[in-house]
């Protein structure tokens, strides 16, 4: 059998074939598509509104991505044309989305996930889970001894399961591994950990036997509720239903997982948030359905009523837009579209829509200062909202407690009332952002991570528990957690 002498001997259907394997990012393609004219060029291999090979690859692979695939066609023409038409900048775009709500791929080979809860903060990183901050009712999952953990600790599991997506509220904690399995740990006197045992907090993560055989893929925490995703797009609840926050048409507390039947017609979930006491879901059609609590108009429909079932928000169904994702505050919403615009409704006190005012939005509004700019993740806690876009800059506004925006050059009770790119992190591309009730953490390319804000109770992972008024790297040092864990 001939053995090709090289690479430019290859069948262009076999480089198509490497090209569109999965195995690489844009960023991958456009230095092979610069590296060589083989990639780079035309030749008359493909179809001629290609203008390379590697065009063609990045096309198909925005087919394939299952946030483009459900798109409509005019929807998928005006991202084309928002990336100036260039499939690689599409195909950017939507793994930037979906790495800023799941799991990170660093240039260091490294796989991380940060959140970020009320007076905590949970780390994925290199197949391990790390905590750090006030250990609430177990909530850092160090067990009863651990009361606050100054750096991140590393967190063990009963599971051999790498865990691959982590979501943290005020008082307990969520967890779902690389099989499926759902674990969780804090306070469960509200049923919101899932277990029937609620006379005592659960020290260490423990698994929820009401979804066995049930393969999850997210979680989201509320306040006194919890929401599971699973891998077939339904969704589950438990915990407290005052506010008919858990989707079953009632407020009956619900004390482990139970199928929201209301959402089974809509077709698949893809997305989950929870806020304080209400829920949201976005269907992989991109409408989104919200209930729960309708204070401050975060359920936006324009009104403050409370909402026991699933309804849709009118306002994006009738305008034909598709929602992506979707983060839910603590008094306020910010959703992404398809093509990557932004939207914000709820309370707008100190600048936390963005629009330039502190009028409250008592439906989506759109964030017109950010029109210019593809979105690809969107985060809200108390009174704030990030915004991340494409390139790798963070924009944010609200209000500028404790430091917890990121910006130096303004006292700490201010308030930004329109996005403000976050200029002292513009020598990093930043890839994932999470925001607790007064601190903020991220996560860079290349796998450093970043936090701001309040300290007191060690929730940015620094030996120091001081305020930190702009971002600062924080480290972890894996060879001492094990130390400190056993001790």
């Amino acid at each position: 059998m001939a053995v090709l002498g090289s690479i430019d001997e290859l069948p262009s259907h076999i480089l198509l074939e490497i090209l569109t394997s999965g195995r690489l990012s844009s960023v991958d393609l456009v230095c092979v598509e610069l590296s060589s004219s083989l990639f780079g060029g035309c030749k008359g291999l493909y179809p001629l509104k290609f203008k390379s090979l590697v065009e063609m690859a990045a096309a198909q692979l925005c087919d394939s991505n299952p946030i483009f695939e459900p798109m409509s066609v005019d929807a998928k023409k005006e991202l084309f044309e928002r990336c100036h038409g260039n499939w690689k900048r599409v195909l950017r775009f939507l793994q930037s989305v979906h790495q800023a709500s799941d799991i990170v791929d660093t240039s260091s080979g490294n796989q991380m996930q940060i959140k970020s809860g009320r007076y905590h903060t949970l780390l994925i990183s290199n197949s391990s889970v790390y905590s750090c901050g006030s250990s609430l009712c177990g909530v850092l999952g160090h067990g009863p001894e651990i009361t606050q953990c100054v750096s991140f600790n590393r967190i063990t599991f009963p599971s051999l399961s790498p865990v691959v997506q982590v979501s943290a509220s005020h008082n307990h904690a969520a967890f779902v591994t690389q099989s499926g399995e759902v674990f969780t740990c804090g306070d469960n006197s509200s049923y919101c950990c899932g277990h029937k045992d609620t006379t005592r907090p659960i020290f260490r993560p423990r698994f929820v036997e009401a979804l066995k055989g049930i393969p999850c893929k997210q979680v989201a925490a509320g306040l006194s509720f919890t929401m599971f995703l699973t891998r077939e797009g339904h969704v589950y609840t438990c915990g407290l239903n005052s506010q008919g926050q858990l989707g079953h048409g009632d407020t009956t507390d619900r004390p482990t997982p139970t199928i929201v039947e209301l959402l089974e017609g809509v077709g698949a979930i893809v997305q989950i948030s929870a806020g304080p006491s209400y829920a949201l879901a976005v269907a992989r059609d991109g409408t989104l359905y919200s209930f729960g609590s309708g204070t401050n108009f975060c359920l936006g429909h324009g009104e403050q009523h409370s909402e026991h079932q699933p309804r849709p928000i009118m306002y994006f169904k009738r305008k034909g837009i598709h929602i992506v994702r979707v983060s839910a505050g603590d008094e306020h919403v910010v959703a992404l579209d398809s093509c990557g615009y932004v939207y914000t409704w709820g309370k707008g006190y100190c600048g936390a829509l963005g629009h330039g005012e502190e009028i409250d939005k008592t439906t989506p509004a759109l964030l017109s200062s950010l029109k210019n700019h593809i979105a690809v993740q969107v985060c809200a806690s108390k009174r704030k909202t990030f915004v991340l876009v494409d390139n790798g800059s963070v924009y944010a506004f609200g209000w500028m407690g404790f430091g917890s925006l990121g910006f130096t050059d303004r006292g700490v009770s201010d308030k930004v009332v329109r996005p403000r790119v976050l200029g002292s992190l513009r020598a990093h591309h930043i890839s994932q952002i999470s925001t607790g009730l007064y601190h903020t953490v991220l996560i860079t390319s290349r796998g450093q991570i970043f936090g701001f804000g309040d300290n007191e109770r060690a929730q940015l992972g620094h030996d120091s528990l001081r305020t930190c008024l702009e971002p600062t790297e924080i480290f972890v040092n894996e060879n001492a957690l094990a130390v400190v864990e056993h001790a």
